[in-house]
């Protein structure tokens, strides 16, 4: 089955840059929050959250794009209430997707983009700093058990496509050993409980390193890679690069990308297993910069390879630097504040207490702007 669709980031995982502000870790966002009006108050601020940046007529649009299928970045604490116990009300989200899903012919695939301790040391998986989920068996015992509880509760869900485990994993100096074992208790551990859903590992490094999966594929697992290359280009950490051009001493085109997606594509014939990128995307700059071609020249290799892909992301406020949305929020509202000092997500910090029904209106995506050009590269492919 060819999979085709998009990442909704930055919901069940707050994202800063995602947001407007700075990469804090979702956990220290929530930390000053609290400290500031209450615990109460915290857990009224991320319900309005989660009940205004996504609904329903999200997966209307992505479906009328011609998406398969969407990736769902989440957090474990959105799921664990305390460590080995779960949260209904997580849950409940969890089902009001798959809900969505199904009323618009959407599959879901399920994303560990925060494991308990953070399996990296970047805010993305909830971090301050250390990937203590290698450093404290206890932290992989209970994502384990997270993936059995979401197994137990979803495995007669039509619209579940399945399951990808951890987010780009950072081993640092650690050997691959200790991933493929956690890899193996998952999958065991799933499959007394789902024998047919799909399961995706990712690779060490940001999911880049993955021949040592060799030895963990099987039926209806597959392998997710990440393709942002190259990098200073497509998040736009360096300016004024252009596509095709030199990019950091090299000349970048679509034969320089094809090189570096090769090995992915011998790996997936030698051990006959399907490669899933999970994500891919670029820094919108207007398109004046070879944006659309960049696009264009991955989805044709992602075609050639016969690799399965999904787009990161579908809602971002705009921004200079990183993967946005095709979704956009452009102008300078009062809670993006882009002249500073705070910006962002931490604007929300000074007006919460007398603005939040006009803050839970600024996150609904009638707000954001379609990047049409984006959406019609993508639409382009997805149909195919």
């Amino acid at each position: 089955m060819k999979l085709k669709g998009l990442n909704i980031g930055g919901w069940l995982l707050m994202e800063g840059y995602i947001l407007g502000g700075r990469n804090l870790a979702e956990s220290v966002f929530k930390e000053k929050f609290q400290k500031k009006y209450g615990k109460k108050a915290l857990g009224n601020f991320v319900s309005l959250f989660r009940d205004n940046f996504i609904d329903e007529e999200d997966f209307k649009n992505i479906s009328s794009m011609g998406a398969q299928c969407i990736r769902l970045p989440f957090n474990y604490s959105l799921l664990e209430k305390k460590p080995f116990s779960y949260s209904e009300q997580g849950f409940s989200y969890l089902k009001k997707v798959f809900g969505w899903a199904r009323a618009y012919n959407i599959g879901v695939i399920l994303d560990l983009h925060a494991a308990p301790g953070s399996q990296n040391c970047d805010w993305h998986s909830d971090s301050r700093g250390r990937a203590l989920f290698w450093e404290k068996q206890r932290y992989r015992q209970r994502a384990i058990l997270l993936w059995e509880a979401i197994a137990s509760r979803f495995k007669t869900e039509t619209a579940l496509i399945g399951y990808d485990i951890l987010n780009e994993p950072v081993l640092g100096r650690r050997s691959t050993d200790i991933l493929k074992r956690f890899y193996r208790d998952v999958i065991r551990q799933i499959r007394s409980i789902d024998k047919k859903r799909l399961i995706f590992l990712e690779g060490d490094m940001w999911a880049q390193r993955i021949e040592f999966l060799k030895e963990l594929v099987g039926t209806n697992i597959c392998v997710s890679i990440h393709a942002y290359q190259p990098l200073n280009y497509t998040l736009n950490f360096s300016p004024f690069y252009k596509f095709p051009g030199e990019i950091d001493g090299l000349v970048w085109d679509k034969e320089r990308i094809r090189r570096t997606l090769e090995p992915y594509f011998r790996f997936s014939s030698k051990h006959k297993v399907k490669i899933f990128v999970g994500e891919f995307g670029i820094n919108w700059r207007g398109g004046c910069w070879g944006e659309s071609q960049w696009l264009q020249d991955v989805l044709e290799l992602f075609e050639e390879f016969n690799f399965s892909y999904t787009y990161w992301t579908y809602k971002a406020i705009a921004n200079s630097v990183f993967p946005d949305g095709i979704y956009q929020y452009i102008h300078n509202s009062p809670y993006i504040n882009r002249e500073g000092p705070f910006f962002g997500w931490e604007t929300y910090l000074g007006r919460w207490k007398n603005e939040r029904r006009k803050i839970g209106e600024f996150w609904q995506t009638k707000n954001f702007v379609p990047n049409k050009k984006i959406i019609g590269i993508l639409k382009k492919y997805f149909r195919t």
